[in-house]
């Protein structure tokens, strides 16, 4: 028997139950894990309230990221080997293939080693928020050296994976937040600028640090009335992904300053990249290469135990975070 993190409902976080169930064996082109970490992403949150862009079949699993060890490997597999010490790449259904509790079954084109100089729980830190950053500024971005990014929501794991991304290229790395509880450590984190959006006119900030020309690229999980005050800070022929909807208020586009600036206002997700093998190899190879280095750092807002789940989803939506929160197992 193993405990397993499932709900039977949609809802608020204690609909999460740790349950016993009895271990499962490994499929073809699946591998098991003994989960050590787990990893916390807001999709995570949206799946358990209903609100996804998968619906869950009672009694559902959930999660993402995981950072194990591999201890049974079904046939097809390649070459993973039972006792390799693996993270999980977010690529597969998150009901089917939940990773939260002791025991975890992926498809194995979905774990990858990380670095010795890790912990496993900032191996349980590294790929959704990595890949997602590295995706849109890198593989679809063509992030540059003369390159100024705007980065909202910045406090989140995928913000600064993207302050990290953006200085590891040379680039001007401009981060956002709502208040000033944040601001000096988004800059400890690396932002070569802060802008407080209760207080400061992003529009106006931004046109300030780059002598009127305005931010090249956009990444923003935000959404809403929001996209309008980005796209006033949107430098001419700017790119801007919007790759989440955390502002429940319609999203209105800005028509006249698209048009006025030939902007690219571009939905992405993360899963454009894992569903590609071409792309993923290269975010493997860049996020591998920058955890090597020592450029790519996972910071760690909190840990919780298993046991505490439900707090630690809670504490999610709190939205108080400033890193990444994992679970240990």
């Amino acid at each position: 028997m193993a405990k397993i993190v499932r709900f039977h409902q949609t809802g608020a976080a204690d609909v999460l139950k740790l349950e016993d169930v009895p271990l499962s064996e490994p499929d073809k082109g699946e591998v098991r894990l003994k989960v050590e970490a787990i990893g916390l992403n807001r999709a995570e949150v949206m799946f358990r309230q209903g609100q996804y862009l998968e619906d869950a079949v009672f009694p559902s699993r959930l999660g993402y990221e995981a950072a194990g060890i591999v201890d049974a490997v079904g046939p097809g597999a390649g070459d993973i080997q039972i006792g390799d010490r693996v993270s999980t790449i977010p690529s597969f259904s998150i009901g089917k293939y939940g990773v939260y509790g002791e025991s975890a079954i992926v498809p194995a084109s979905a774990v990858a080693g990380y670095p010795d100089n890790l912990s496993a729980v900032e191996g349980a830190a590294i790929w959704m928020q990595y890949m997602t950053a590295f995706g849109a500024l890198v593989e679809y971005g063509r992030l540059k050296k003369e390159d100024t990014v705007l980065i909202t929501a910045a406090s989140s794991s995928v913000g600064l994976a993207a302050i990290q991304i953006v200085k590891s290229v040379g680039g001007m790395a401009v981060a956002t937040t709502r208040g000033d509880s944040k601001k000096e450590f988004l800059l400890e984190a690396g932002a070569d600028q802060v802008i407080v959006t209760d207080k400061e006119d992003v529009a106006v900030k931004m046109n300030d640090l780059t002598d009127g020309k305005g931010a090249t690229i956009i990444f923003d999980p935000v959404a809403g009335p929001f996209l309008e005050k980005l796209a006033a800070a949107a430098a001419q022929r700017a790119i801007i992904f919007q790759y989440g909807a955390l502002s429940l208020a319609p999203t209105p586009f800005p028509l006249f300053e698209a048009i006025g600036k030939g902007l690219t206002v571009r939905g992405y997700t993360l899963f454009e990249i894992v569903s590609d093998p071409e792309m993923m190899a290269r975010g493997k190879k860049f996020i591998y290469d920058g955890l090597s280095s020592g450029a790519l750092k996972p910071i760690i807002a909190q840990t919780f135990p298993l046991e505490e789940i439900v707090e630690a989803h809670r504490f999610m939506e709190s939205n108080q975070q400033m890193g990444k929160i994992v679970v240990t197992v």
